[in-house]
């Protein structure tokens, strides 16, 4: 596989998805059931598990799309 077609591959799935965060962010992203938000005084802790296994299930498939053979 060539690193250079990978690189620019993850650079334009970034730059797609930083280009549609704001219209992701009002479909639910990073509020999903399973995101950790813990706060307390002076503390606060988010860990967006449930949005993070979306997403990566979501760029798995779009990656074996365009490198299957």
């Amino acid at each position: 596989m060539d690193i250079g077609r990978l690189l620019l591959t993850i650079g334009i799935v970034l730059v797609v998805a930083g280009l549609l965060w704001p219209w992701l962010s009002k479909l639910g992203l990073g509020r999903l059931p399973g995101d950790i938000h813990i706060q307390r005084e002076g503390f606060q802790f988010y860990f967006p598990l449930t949005t993070s296994i979306l997403v990566s299930l979501v760029l798995t498939v779009i990656l074996w799309l365009i490198f299957r053979r």
